[in-house]
């Protein structure tokens, strides 16, 4: 199995208690990105997401396309996020594209996506402003 098909099935089985197969994936050293945070080692990037996974009631990635050359992938994907302060506990979808750059295992992630989009846009006051807005920039 490739390393981007098993960083595919972690990321839809991962949880609170599984956390230990970032390890099977990611380098000792590697790097995470997304555009709320910047991580370094496997070590940190284990406590982020075991903070990430005691707040969420559920993450499941659905993986649209991936394109791979030589050592670098990229992955269009859509998010199904539940958290019971955003959108009343109502799954929330989010698209995203994540660049990976790998050897044996991933050293580099970054994540692209709309962080209105997560999180602004699904709090009670706040969205519906950000929502205003979009929608009259649009017009």
């Amino acid at each position: 199995m490739s390393v981007i098909d098993k960083l595919q099935n972690v990321f839809n089985q991962l949880n609170a208690n599984n956390l230990h197969l970032l390890k099977e994936i990611y380098a000792d050293n590697a790097s995470f990105e997304d555009p709320a945070h910047r991580i370094y080692g496997i070590n940190n990037l284990t406590n982020y997401f075991s903070n990430l996974y005691s707040n969420i009631g559920s993450c499941k990635f659905i993986f649209n396309s991936t394109t791979v050359a030589d050592k670098t992938a990229f992955l269009e994907w859509n998010m199904h996020l539940t958290h019971p302060k955003l959108n009343k506990g109502k799954v929330v979808i989010v698209s995203g594209i994540s660049k990976i750059i790998f050897d044996e295992k991933i050293v580099y992630h970054r994540d692209y996506f709309d962080l209105g989009e997560m999180l602004y846009e699904q709090l009670p006051y706040l969205g519906a402003i950000i929502r205003q807005i979009k929608k009259r920039l649009g017009q």
